[in-house]
């Protein structure tokens, strides 16, 4: 089995390659190719990548290449999570969306509307090149804003899945709680990619028993905390939002904290100089601890089972990840991608029913699946009415000065991104 890892040198890459190697009797790799333009990043995180499998045992073979089409030919599944502009463009999506009084995030709101922009011709002419070198390959998105490039890829008929480590991380937080193992965690886990609710937690299945309200009974205390979002909060929902719902529930609170500290850019820049300098280590032959900070925690275990199932192999039947909605939302298009629990086989992912959606949650993933028709619309035609449009249906932006003050800045600052401005 071959996979290749588009975005190979990036330092989230060793957290992948250390789960491929626990997990080798699920996901039997025998040749794994890191892909990557940036060479000297790549030779380093490449070098750790082969040390990881040695010491544990693991008989497939690490490569590199700068070639993307070398890298995912004869590919059975190719995972993208490239980050175009590198942290330069994130600490510029951190920072100008504040100049205007707005939440400066890399996956929403402005900032991810620019990320978009820059993503999605990316990801499309990549897998136009997997799909001509291998039409058979599976895609597995990882790449941000992973809903909007997620629909990208299936609209232009590619064999592709969108994942995040969002409900991975709930299923192990709650697990450990609990006092279960993960796999006896089943979510009901409904919404877009980073717009989510954990609606019930179900022991033993789909159809286990809901232990949600005894879950924030005993730890409601913990699991706000997590969140950095009031405990009453948490209480009046009985559910739990995703992490990313504070940017919505707590806007103003959340835009005076961002402009009193450094962007959280600045924070991951300094660790990665840090990682690279760990990774050129001869002698280091484990992920190293400082790594867990960098963010993606289970990213490895997730990508694993979900390349297992896609596969063939020893996947989870239910999992988490971005597919069509397909109906599984009666108030969304069918074409609207949505993160929700789903059968996963060689056959793709087939969301499972989804109990009717409270209004509360229903009008706001509704609104924000309308910003991402446009965002979509504005990434692949360009302009800059459309992407106006796409700013002022935003929820987190909503009022014309605003979309008018981002839309300039937006464009200004991503220039040599956009072939069309």
């Amino acid at each position: 089995m071959k996979l290749t890892v588009v975005g190979g040198g990036s330092t989230y890459t060793p957290e992948l390659i250390d789960g491929f190697a626990r997990l080798r009797d699920t996901l039997p790799i025998t040749e794994l190719v890191l892909v990557d333009p940036a060479a000297e990043r790549l030779e380093l995180v490449g070098g750790l990548a082969r040390r990881i499998f040695a010491k544990q045992d693991h008989a497939g073979k690490v490569t590199t290449t700068t070639d993307l089409d070398a890298g995912v030919e004869g590919a059975d599944a190719v995972l993208l999570q490239l980050r175009v502009g590198g942290q330069a463009a994130r600490l510029q999506d951190e920072t100008w969306p504040l100049e205007c009084g707005c939440v400066g995030q890399e996956t929403t709101g402005a900032g991810g509307l620019a990320k978009a922009l820059r993503t999605v011709p990316v990801v499309l002419d990549i897998a136009e090149r997997v799909r001509r070198t291998n039409p058979d390959a599976w895609i597995i998105d990882f790449t941000n804003p992973v809903g909007i490039v997620t629909r990208a890829l299936l609209q232009a008929g590619h064999k592709a899945v969108g994942l995040c480590n969002v409900a991975i991380g709930f299923q192990r937080k709650f697990a450990a709680l609990l006092g279960v193992t993960p796999a006896e965690v089943h979510l009901d886990h409904v919404g877009l990619n980073h717009l989510t609710w954990e609606r019930a937690v179900r022991i033993g299945g789909p159809e286990g028993e809901n232990v949600l309200p005894r879950l924030l009974a005993e730890h409601g205390d913990a699991v706000a905390d997590d969140l950095r979002l009031p405990r009453p909060v948490l209480d009046r929902l009985g559910v739990v939002p995703s992490y990313y719902l504070r940017y919505f529930y707590a806007h103003d609170e959340v835009v005076r904290e961002l402009g009193t500290k450094p962007s959280r850019a600045a924070e991951v820049a300094a660790m990665e100089k840090e990682l690279l300098e760990l990774y050129g280590d001869p002698t280091l032959d484990e992920k190293p601890a400082l790594l867990a900070k960098r963010g993606g925690a289970f990213y490895s275990e997730a990508a694993v089972d979900l390349a297992a199932s896609l596969l063939g192999g020893g996947g989870s039947p239910y999992q988490v990840v971005n597919t069509y909605n397909n109906g599984t939302l009666p108030f969304l298009p069918d074409d609207a991608v949505i993160e929700t629990q789903a059968a996963v086989g060689a056959h793709g992912a087939t969301p499972l029913p989804v109990a009717p959606v409270d209004p509360l949650y229903a009008g706001l993933i509704a609104n924000v699946t309308a910003y991402e028709d446009l965002a979509l619309e504005a990434a692949l035609r360009g302009g800059r009415d459309r992407v106006f449009k796409a700013l002022l249906a935003h929820p987190l932006v909503g009022q014309y000065a605003y979309a008018e003050g981002l839309t300039d800045r937006l464009i200004a600052h991503n220039r040599e991104h956009l072939a069309w401005a």
